[in-house]
């Protein structure tokens, strides 16, 4: 038997045993793939290759739900991971919210270039692998490359219910990467770039190490700026960072639990009117293309603020019905966790600002943020991490910027934006989208 009719043959045993047993449930299985090299001093210092397959259940009973999951397709594995979900249903809290309500839906992603054929020797990943390494080492005061690799992937997802729903999606993906540690007159710098796509000649591996090279060397003179507020343009890396440590304000499963201010704001100002941001289901070249949620529910584009005013929150089919509003097809949930919600890519609009224009005057330019996560609180939107970057007067770099720390509030700083730059830009794993956004202060802890 083929694998996939393995794993086809799997999910319908599951599915008719909970039926049987007079429970609704969905399956997810995730199979997956991976090749990994890393160099070191000019040697392979690690050849990985992996894989991994898991099937979890969902099972909803009397209004009760529990999630189970089984690394094994044989029947008898099968059968205790059902029972264990069946029997953690019967203690769970009832909740006639969530449900199975994917009826029938159909899709397979079908969409040629995520899913490219990968002709690549081993030799030549090989090859790719030491030259990043080597191509760091040769460049002035690189003292070493102590953060280096190249991985390529495929996986596969198969979802399906005991409503007749059966939907897949299969990708393969490619990347590299390069740090540089800079080390001069006794002092150091490091920083590195990557590189993805969805086919091996997609890389870019002098981009990693030229851009992570020029970046470690640049900043290796940094130092604290002036204690005070200023005007602020991320780079879109650090940008995509940012938005990320709040991400969850923009769910409807935190709007459930009310852990976000959000929560009863759609319809209202929540933002500069210049600020258009959307969760777009495909972005040519993007990496998180897929054609159906983790529900069976066709993706779809969602605009979560339109110049300004919140326009809706990320919803599954079980937060839409707790809060009486229609989904937006963002369900989330791998074959190990609980059902919640996930953007596909984040794109900020780009607006009418020129280059010039966004950058004119004096301005922190913030190209890195630490412990973005950890100092960051979604409820009160306070958020305060360390920085390096570059103060900079009319587009160009004044000096180096380290050792400060940058504090404001994520809510506040999106009402206070000075100008949205008119050219689109995209972080290094194809996520997130945006123009250069100038923030007119946010406070600087420096000397």
């Amino acid at each position: 038997m083929s694998q996939d009719k393995q794993l086809l043959s799997a999910v319908d045993y599951v599915l008719s045993e909970a039926k049987r047993q007079g429970a609704e449930a969905d399956v997810i299985v995730n199979r997956s793939n991976s090749f990994s090299l890393k160099a070191n001093q000019g040697q392979l210092d690690e050849y990985k290759v992996s894989s991994s397959q898991v099937l979890g259940v969902r099972v909803v009973k009397d209004a009760r739900i529990a999630t189970s999951y089984s690394e094994s397709l044989e029947e008898s594995s099968l059968d205790l991971m059902l029972t264990n979900a069946l029997q953690s249903a019967r203690f769970s809290k009832q909740d006639e919210h969530q449900t199975i309500s994917c009826v029938d839906s159909k899709i397979t992603t079908d969409i040629a270039e995520i899913a490219q054929e990968d002709t690549t020797s081993a030799d030549d990943k090989i090859a790719l692998s030491l030259a990043l390494e080597k191509g760091v080492l040769d460049l002035p005061h690189a003292s070493s490359a102590p953060y280096n690799g190249y991985a390529d992937g495929e996986s596969q997802l198969i979802l399906a219910n005991t409503q007749g729903t059966l939907c897949q999606h299969f990708e393969r993906s490619f990347s590299c990467y390069a740090y540089t540690l800079f080390e001069k007159d006794g002092k150091q710098s490091m920083a590195g770039k990557v590189s993805v796509g969805r086919r091996f000649d997609e890389l870019d591996p002098s981009y990693c190490i030229e851009q992570g090279y020029n970046l470690a060397r640049d900043l290796l003179d940094g130092a604290p700026v002036a204690t005070g507020e200023y005007s602020a343009i991320f780079d879109v890396g650090a940008l995509s960072s940012l938005f990320g440590a709040f991400g969850s304000a923009f769910s409807g499963v935190s709007a459930m639990k009310g852990i976000t201010p959000l929560a009863n704001k759609v319809g209202q100002s929540v933002a500069s009117e210049l600020i258009t941001l959307t969760d777009a289901a495909y972005m040519p070249n993007g990496m998180a293309i897929a054609a159906f949620d983790s529900e069976g529910f066709a993706t779809q584009d969602n605009v979560l603020i339109a110049n300004g005013q919140l326009s809706t929150l990320l919803h599954n089919s079980h937060t839409a019905s707790y809060l009486g509003v229609v989904s937006t097809a963002s369900a989330a949930r791998g074959a190990k966790s609980s059902l919640d919600v996930s953007t596909n890519h984040k794109v900020i609009a780009t607006g009418q600002s020129s280059a010039s224009e966004v950058k004119a005057g004096e301005y922190l330019e913030l190209v890195e943020l630490q412990g973005v996560h950890s100092g960051a609180d979604v409820v009160s939107g306070d958020f305060s991490f360390g920085a390096s970057g570059f103060l900079c007067r009319d587009g160009k770099r004044v000096q180096p910027v380290r050792g400060i720390t940058v504090a404001g509030n994520f809510y506040k700083m999106l009402k206070e934006i000075d100008a949205v730059g008119d050219t689109q830009l995209v972080n290094d794993s194809r996520s997130f989208f945006a123009p250069d956004v100038r923030f007119a202060r946010l406070s600087i802890g420096g000397k």
